[in-house]
Formats: structure tokens, sequence, C-alpha cells
């Protein structure tokens, strides 16, 4: 619980700054912080994992802080406006820190030695820091369209031949990415709504997942067969994460995509959906057995255990969050 707060406490630091050298501070507090919570005697990968994403991360915030200090002597370190050069070898580092393409190599097998709960924090709250950093100097260029092409293909790509269910979603967040990045050139206020809806939905695939005690794609199969609710709720959940109407994980993209056609954008935006279908296939495979409802078992009477209501509140919000979100929108 200390470290957890301290990692809350470096978080609110970087975003409160009002300069460079205060935001890496933050980012160095909130880095020391989920090292020790990474720790877990009964994974041997876990120390793995943490060396590695202590070096990946000490090497962006090493650049970051020289680039910080070799910025302070030409301009002021209060300064978010840059040339656009140094724009660049600022959003390199930090883009390295929240595991976009191409500087995602890191991320996948950090993923694969961390527990559920801390995965579901560094695909979540260890990304927040860095992206409102990202967000106070992002501008459409060749750099950012090549950050975002990127990341939709590597996170399309990369997840459709695995079978660990951490590496497809480490793929799928990597994914996420590109349509955050773009949902950033339309302001502050649709990244932080896509940011957490997806925060929302990963949660909910993850609080089903943690009960289930599956890692892989072929114990989806071996799950037990009374629990086929359980089934059917990681279904929607990875569909919603997938961006396929009418779940609620369809809506941020729906914003994003009528934005990027009104601006002209369709190359991105096309490139973008059509790798959106790839992640539904990968999404598609692991659900496959909640196809597979034999009429001899009983399918579905079956008692609720306290742990799981919470992914059942969250699979109901993923459910019907795009059809309230529209009645309000209409209503308003």
């Amino acid at each position: 619980m200390l470290f957890l707060s301290t990692l809350i406490s470096g978080l609110l630091i970087t975003i409160s700054s009002n300069s460079w050298l205060g935001a890496w501070m933050g980012l160095e507090i909130n880095l020391l912080s989920f090292i020790p919570l990474m720790s877990n005697n009964d994974n041997m990968f876990t120390t793995e994992a943490s060396l590695k994403y202590f070096l990946i991360q000490a090497l962006a915030s090493a650049t970051l802080l020289f680039i910080i200090i070799s910025k302070s002597l030409v301009e002021t370190m209060f300064s978010i406006t840059s040339s656009y050069l140094t724009n660049i070898m600022i959003l390199t580092p930090l883009l390295l820190k929240s595991g976009a393409a191409p500087l995602h190599w890191w991320f996948p097998s950090v993923m694969e030695g961390l527990s559920w709960n801390n995965c579901f924090i560094l695909m979540t709250i260890q990304k927040i820091a860095p992206l409102m950093l990202i967000s106070y100097m992002i501008s459409l260029n060749w750099f950012l369209t090549i950050i975002i092409l990127a990341s939709v293909i590597i996170g399309a790509i990369g997840g459709y031949n695995q079978t660990s269910i951490r590496k497809i979603l480490t793929y799928s967040s990597i994914n996420h990415m590109g349509w955050m990045l773009t949902a950033m050139l339309m302001g502050e206020a649709m990244w932080m709504l896509y940011f957490l809806i997806y925060s929302i939905l990963t949660l909910t695939v993850i609080s089903i997942i943690i009960p289930s005690q599956i890692s892989f794609v072929n114990q989806t199969f071996l799950m037990n067969n009374e629990n086929k609710i359980m089934k059917f709720l990681l279904f929607t959940s990875l569909l919603s994460l997938g961006g396929l109407p009418p779940f609620l994980g369809f809506l941020p993209k729906w914003v994003i995509i009528q934005f990027m056609v009104l601006n002209w954008s369709f190359m991105i935006v096309s490139v973008m959906m059509i790798l959106s279908l790839i992640t539904l296939y990968y999404y598609l495979r692991i659900t496959y057995s909640s196809f597979i409802i034999l009429s001899s078992e009983p399918n579905w009477n079956y008692n609720w255990k306290n742990s799981e209501t919470l992914a059942l509140f969250l699979s109901t919000l993923s459910m019907t969050g795009l059809l309230i979100s529209t009645l309000l929108i209409n209503a308003y």
C-alpha cells in the first residue's frame, strides 16, 4: 500500500508539474515505486521482468533528463513549446516509457512476468504520466504519423499468433496507443475519455480472468463448464475492448474516425480501421469457447462469488455504455 501511494504521488507530481525537471522527478518516483510492486516470490519470471522494466525506464529517464538539461541551455526549462526537433527528441523517451511502437520491444516480455494486478497497473496507470506529457506537445506531423501507424500495425499483427493472454492484451495495448495518440489531436478531453474507457474495459477483462485463473488461450476451453456466464462476460468484454459496436469500446473509436474523416486523414483512418478487424479476430479466438454451449450441460445456473460481482458490473457497463452515451448525447 505504501508503494502504491508513492506511485500515485509520483504520477500526480508529473501531471501537476510546471517544469520538465519536476515532471522528470515525478516519473522517477513513479518508476521506483512500481519496481517493489512487481516483486513476487511465487513467480520466477518476476525478477527478470522487473529488471528489464527498470533498465528500459532508466534508459528513457536518463535520455529525457539529458534532453531537458540540453534544452535548458538554449531555452527556458518551463517552456512546453519548443522547436520541431526538440519536440521529437523529448517525445521519443516518453513514447518508450509508454510502450508505443516501434519502441515497444520491452513491453511483451515484461508483461509475461507480472501478476494480473501488476499487468493492469502497467497497461493503464503507468501510462498516464508519459501520455500526459506527450499531450502537451503533440501535433500531427510525419513523426507522429509513423508512430500511430506503427502502433496500430504492430499491435494488430503482433498479437495475431500469440497464445498467451498477457501478450495478446499487451499487443492490444500497443494498438490502443495508436488510437490514443490520434485522440490527442482532438484535444485533452478526448484522449482522456479514450483512456478512461480503455482502462475500464481492461479492468473488466482482468477481473474476469483472475477468478478463472487462465493465462493462455487454450485454457479458456478448460474453464469450468458450469461457468457459462463468466465465459459470456469475457466474450463481450473482449469484443468491447476491440471496439465492436454496440459495445462501449466503439464509442471513442467512432468519434476518432469521424474526426479523422472530417480532417481528410483518410489513409491513416483506413489503416486503423482495417487493423482493428485483426485485433477483433484474436479476441474472437480467445472467446471461441463462449460459443460452445452443449445442451447436456447445466448452462446458466451459477452461484456468484463475491469476487465476480465487479466483473458483472463492469461487463454490464461495457455492454450498455454505448447505448447510454448515445441517449445522453441525444438528450442534450
